[in-house]
């Protein structure tokens, strides 16, 4: 599967904004995804997983009641809703696939899309 995100660039803070991952490949609905950042100077981290389903979701402590990852199988489509985003928020965003939507290891999923970056900045 090959995933393509867009969205990002430079944003206020606590204002809304969306993320998509569009996924090529006829069996994006049986994987579990999910999104990953890395910010400067820091590691990559995990934020998001979703079931292959959409019927389950985990979160990172940082994202907790601020983001909402989810997909739309039929339109090869998974989305990240980041809402009051902070400075700290600042990063770029990689979607992920293959893994297991609760596993938080970078390691543990084998399709990326490519990293764009959101800046959260007034």
């Amino acid at each position: 599967v090959r995933l393509q995100a867009s969205g990002g660039g430079l944003v206020r803070p606590w204002a809304p904004v969306r993320r998509s991952c569009a996924a090529s490949g006829r069996t994006f609905s049986t994987y579990d995804m999910a999104w990953f950042r890395q910010a400067p100077g820091k590691e990559r981290e995990f934020v998001a997983g979703i079931r292959w389903s959409g019927g389950s979701t985990y979160y990172a402590d940082s994202v907790k009641g601020r983001f909402t990852i989810s997909r739309d199988n039929a339109k090869n489509t998974m989305y990240l809703q980041m809402n009051s985003l902070k400075p700290e928020d600042t990063a770029v965003y990689y979607c992920a696939a293959g893994g297991t939507y609760s596993y938080t290891s970078e390691y543990e999923y084998g399709y990326w899309g490519q990293g764009t970056l959101v800046t959260v900045s007034s």
